[in-house]
C-alpha cells in the first residue's frame, strides 16, 4: 500500500465528482466553496480535472501562478483560495500526458501549493473513474465525496459507478445533489423537467445516502459562471445542509 501524503494543514478534502462531464460538477463545487466560505469556514477550492480545468473561467481569472518558496501560491476571490493546471500552463494548448504525468501533476497540486491552513479544501475531481481518481484516492486521505447528478436515468447509471468506486475504497459519501432539476418558464413561470423529475432524489433515498438538494435549470447560473460570478442563492440550502456533514465525522 502507498504511503499517503501528510497533509495535517488541510482539516477535510472533499471530492466532488459525477459520472460523466456535462451535469455542471465545477460550477457546483465553486458554488459550494464560496457558499461555505461565507458560513465562516476556511475555504480552498482545487480544479482536479488535468485534462479539461474549468476553474480559471468559473473565477473569472488567469495566470500564471505566482511562486514563492518553492511553492505555488494560490489565487484568492470570493473568500477562498484556489489552484487550477490552468492557472500553470497556457490555458489554450492541450494537455496531452501520459498516466504518470497526471499522477504526477496532481500530486503536485496538493503538496507544491501554499494553502495554508484550511477547515476544507474542495476537490473538483474530472468526470468518470480514470487513473486521477484512483491516484488521488491512493495518495490522499480523502474524507468524503459529493456526487453531482442530473435527475436522469442515463446521467444517474453513470454517477452511480463513481459513488460505487468511492465506497469500494472506503471513502463516505457526503451525499448527493441533483443539477438541473427543472426549468422555470421567465415568463409564464411554468416549471418543466427537461431531464426527468427527481431521478437523483429518489436514487439517494433508495441507497439510503443523504440528498443534499437539487439546482435548477436557471439562465442566470450559466450566466455567472461565464462571467466569473458565483450564483448563491440557488446554493444556500446545500451549503447549509452539508456543514453538519462535514462536521459529523
Amino acid at each position: 500500500m502507498k504511503e499517503k501524503l501528510s497533509l495535517p494543514h488541510l482539516k477535510k478534502i472533499i471530492a466532488v465528482a459525477s459520472g460523466k462531464g456535462g451535469v455542471g460538477k465545477s460550477t457546483i463545487a465553486f458554488n459550494l466553496a464560496v457558499g461555505l466560505a461565507q458560513k465562516g469556514l476556511k475555504v480552498g477550492l482545487l480544479d482536479g480535472d488535468i485534462y479539461g480545468p474549468s476553474l480559471p473561467k468559473l473565477l473569472g481569472l488567469t495566470g500564471p501562478a505566482k511562486v514563492q518558496d518553492h511553492q505555488f501560491i494560490p489565487f484568492e476571490k470570493y473568500g477562498i483560495k484556489a489552484m487550477s493546471m490552468g492557472f500553470l500552463i497556457n490555458e489554450e494548448m492541450p494537455v496531452i500526458w501520459r498516466g504518470p504525468m497526471v499522477m504526477t501533476a496532481i500530486k503536485q497540486l496538493f503538496k507544491d501549493v501554499a494553502w495554508g491552513e484550511l477547515d476544507v479544501l474542495l476537490v473538483d475531481m474530472p468526470p468518470g473513474t480514470g487513473d486521477a481518481h484512483l491516484t488521488m484516492c491512493q495518495s490522499i486521505s480523502l474524507d468524503g465525496v459529493v456526487i453531482v447528478s442530473t435527475p436522469q436515468d442515463l446521467a444517474w447509471i453513470d454517477a452511480f459507478k463513481v459513488l460505487a468506486m468511492f465506497q469500494k475504497l472506503h471513502i463516505p459519501i457526503l451525499g448527493i445533489i441533483e443539477n438541473m432539476s427543472g426549468f422555470e418558464c421567465g415568463h409564464c413561470h411554468h416549471l418543466t423537467d427537461i431531464f426527468k423529475e427527481g431521478g437523483a432524489k429518489s436514487a439517494a433515498e433508495k441507497l439510503g445516502i443523504p440528498f443534499l438538494g437539487s439546482v435548477p435549470l436557471d439562465p442566470k447560473i450559466v450566466q455567472n459562471s461565464d462571467a466569473g460570478v458565483p450564483d448563491l442563492a440557488n446554493f444556500e440550502k446545500i451549503s447549509k445542509k452539508l456543514l453538519p456533514e462535514l462536521r459529523s465525522f
